[in-house]
């Protein structure tokens, strides 16, 4: 009986709480029938382990930074002695980011030279409290070396790029020369738990448990880095709206001691609430009436889509890959400068002001997030992989390998 292909999949963690894991989390899913998949992970959460084997990478403890490296060569030392030992030849290694120096496919969900690039002036010392400057230096270690490795990895041309967003092209062209076409994974989306009719039975519920009246306007802004997901042009367009109920909920796990003081600078003590992340995340988009995304830099941000498929209008900056799949003004609105609080708070006032465009504009991007799938994704990685296959089994090292390789099947 021929084996199915063997999928290596090189990520430190798995689970559907963080973006770009739930996203790797959702796409083999999918693959199972047609993959036997190895997870090569630290801890695994969310997955039916009974599709997959999960290698289990201990954790050091200890700085993120520290345990980075460790997981860097860990995993491929494990990946070697299951070759070696246990006779475990994967057929293709995948990995989200950089996380090894060997795989045959890549999906970008950030450039982190480009992203260096943007916040270099916010990461300067003298710029932040003496108090936080450990933190902050052990922040740039971390960066600078992933920028060191990723012009290690993606310089290399046999390496196939996946992108979820248009925009991570021109970052790979400037910073790595990378100048051919790439396929791209727009966002999947459940849309049995996130639809215009679930958000509206769950309201009333929500804006209770949360102390909303109906009075009340609610932006909300789910994620974490929330500097650079845009917090503060978002407080300093409130300031512009002090005339307005508006009221702000930060969903995430930052450390909300330093937000709490510029809250206060801002005024706006009372109308900015911070809150923890939930496993039903619809909760809090239910008790919103606009969805808030005008980050620094963000190649596709997960809850911008889930708010429009949940029927809320949403604001994002062009430097937020989400953009790509919204038209101006019809779907969402798109803040051009991420710094613009005069812009953006216009915007919001709209909003609050016209309900009849404040209605329309979230029926039009529930409708526009239809076509993005977790099951398209599948079948669209699934070609991808396909053809790594049919390259690899054309080459001379190829055939000389594992002759009871097959085909994977084609796409549902």
């Amino acid at each position: 009986m021929k084996r199915k292909p063997r999928l290596a999949v090189i990520s430190p963690f798995l689970d559907k709480r963080h973006g770009t894991e739930r996203r790797v989390v959702e796409w083999i899913s999918r693959l199972a029938d047609a993959f036997e998949i190895h997870a090569y992970s630290q801890r695994v959460d969310d997955i039916d382990l009974s599709k997959i084997t999960w290698h289990r990478i201990p954790r050091l403890p200890g700085p993120h930074l520290i345990n980075y490296l460790w997981w860097f060569f860990a995993n491929r030392f494990s990946r070697i002695w299951d070759r070696r030992v246990r006779g475990l030849q994967h057929d293709i290694v995948f990995s989200p980011g950089v996380n090894c120096l060997d795989p045959d496919v890549v999906s970008v969900h950030i450039v982190f030279a480009e992203y260096i690039r943007r916040n270099r002036a916010e990461m300067e010392f003298a710029r932040n409290p003496a108090g936080s400057w450990p933190a902050l230096l052990h922040r740039k270690l971390y960066y600078e070396l992933i920028a060191f490795l990723e012009r290690r990895l993606y310089t290399q041309r046999k390496l196939k790029l996946v992108l979820i967003a248009q925009r991570t092209e021109d970052e790979l062209r400037r910073f790595y020369g990378r100048n051919e076409e790439f396929p791209i994974l727009y966002i999947g989306l459940d849309h049995e738990i996130f639809n215009s009719a679930r958000r509206t039975a769950k309201r009333d519920g929500a804006r209770r448990e949360l102390n909303i009246t109906k009075d009340d306007f609610v932006l909300l802004l789910i994620g974490n880095d929330w500097r650079n997901k845009g917090v503060m042009v978002i407080l300093e367009a409130m300031e512009r709206l002090h005339d307005l109920p508006v009221r702000l909920l930060l969903v995430g796990r930052e450390n909300v001691t330093e937000y709490r003081n510029i809250v206060e600078e801002h005024r706006l003590a009372g109308r900015v609430h911070f809150l923890p992340p939930r496993q039903d995340v619809e909760f809090y988009y239910s008790a919103a009436d606009v969805y808030l995304g005008p980050s620094l830099e963000d190649t596709f941000a997960q809850p911008p889509a889930e708010a429009m498929a949940c029927g809320l209008p949403v604001v994002v900056s062009s430097a937020n890959g989400t953009s790509e799949i919204i038209t101006d003004g019809i779907d969402g609105f798109i803040l051009k400068d991420p710094a613009d609080s005069t812009s953006l708070a216009v915007m919001i006032r709209r909003l609050y002001v016209d309900q009849e465009f404040r209605a329309k504009m979230g029926e039009s991007a529930a409708e526009t997030t239809k076509q993005y799938t977790w099951e398209r994704n599948g079948e669209d990685l699934l070609k991808i992989f396909q053809e790594i296959l049919q390259r690899k089994a054309g080459t001379p090292a190829a055939r000389s390998g594992d002759q009871e390789l097959c085909e994977a099947p084609g796409p549902r």
